[in-house]
């Protein structure tokens, strides 16, 4: 039986787990709640906020001046088309969303974006793309969800380990997968499952709890999501260290 953990705790007492997706069931089954951060240690990486525009969210510079290479920094976390949610840590998010309207009925359309990209090519830290898609039946009041990690085979960038996991959601539960497994010079990569994690009831609980977890030097902007299992509205909160 896997072990249960407390996501407060994880993040409190890392550092540096360097990009971060969360994925589960509020605690009154009523919502699926989506959780994506991103952290920074150098200049460029910390001149970052969250901007939401219809059916998505994208990073932009704070500082236009200060931007030295948007190239890994500048992408959209996260994208919805139709009863789907799709969030990653880098332009992956396009590339799943295009296979997904290319054909938004196949099951492996997700695997099937991600087997055409690999981890990100930054040496010699080789950072990990982290991904994660919900498919919502409102019908049913009920949704399903994956998470995928690309990694370089620890450390040697000559082959790309895939890991791709599917979940049915429970009650409380959610599961919790990082780019870095703590902070090193180079930054070790996430290994092993998605984290299982206990979760709140709502979307401002989790965003509250996250934001006030996360290390303060290092965190950089914040955005949860809560989708009602009804049909309602969903919500959105989206919290940029940067003002």
């Amino acid at each position: 039986m896997s072990n249960i953990f407390n996501l407060e705790s994880l993040l409190k007492n890392n550092s540096y787990p360097g990009r971060g997706i969360v994925i589960g069931k509020s605690a009154d089954g009523k919502s699926a709640l989506m959780a994506y951060f991103i952290m920074g240690r150098s200049v460029n990486s910390r001149n970052r906020i969250f901007e939401a525009f219809e059916n998505g969210m994208r990073t932009k510079a704070f500082d236009e001046s200060k931007l030295s290479d948007p190239s890994l920094i500048i992408y959209n976390p996260y994208l919805a088309y139709g009863d789907i949610d799709i969030i990653t840590n880098g332009d992956q998010t396009n590339t799943i969303y295009d296979f997904v309207v290319n054909d938004a009925s196949d099951p492996f359309a997700f695997e099937a974006a991600l087997n055409t990209r690999e981890f990100e090519p930054d040496a010699p830290n080789f950072t990990p793309r982290i991904s994660g898609i919900c498919y919502y039946d409102f019908d049913k009041t009920d949704f399903t969800y994956k998470m995928s990690i690309l990694k370089s085979a620890d450390g040697n960038s000559d082959a790309c380990q895939r890991y791709t996991y599917s979940y049915r959601p429970l009650n409380a539960k959610g599961h919790f997968i990082h780019t870095y497994k703590c902070d090193g010079d180079p930054i070790p990569s996430f290994y092993g499952e998605p984290e299982a994690v206990v979760l709140p009831n709502t979307a401002k609980e989790l965003a509250d709890m996250c934001w006030e977890s996360l290390n303060e030097d290092n965190k950089v902007s914040l955005f949860v999501r809560q989708i009602p299992l009804d049909g309602s509205e969903p919500t959105n909160i989206i919290i940029n260290k940067n003002k």
